[in-house]
């Protein structure tokens, strides 16, 4: 499971959640390619929810829920503006992502899209 790898313990409240929506998409898309199906919003956040407890954290089930279909409107946007075989690449580069050792331009801006979109979401104050 990409989600082993724990947060770090210095990460702000917007970074987890950017995090989430990013990890999310992910493994939405890995399981759009792979098995040709979606993950539901309620999927999405109880693997938020499984990610989360590993690094003691948690965001209430609304938020969650909000961050879940924030991830699955940029894996539906990723799936339908390239081919599939440049999504599969995408999938590959995002998964890997996940590790915090991995450096990526491709995630990396991947990870600047889910703060556009969380701020989209949630206007900073």
């Amino acid at each position: 499971m990409p989600y082993d790898t724990p947060l770090p313990s210095a990460a702000t409240e917007r970074g987890i959640r950017v995090a989430l929506i990013f990890a999310l998409a992910a493994e939405r898309l890995w399981v759009f390619y792979d098995r040709g199906q979606w993950l539901t919003e309620a999927q999405g956040a109880t693997l938020a929810t499984e990610w989360l407890a590993r690094s003691k954290r948690s965001v209430p089930v609304a938020e969650r829920r909000a961050l879940s279909a924030l991830s699955d409107r940029l894996a539906r946007q990723v799936e339908g503006s390239v081919s599939r075989e440049a999504g599969l690449y995408i999938t590959h580069e995002m998964m890997e992502a996940l590790d915090p050792n991995y450096q990526s331009e491709l995630a990396q801006s991947l990870m600047t899209e889910c703060e556009r979109l969380l701020d989209e979401h949630e206007p900073p104050v």
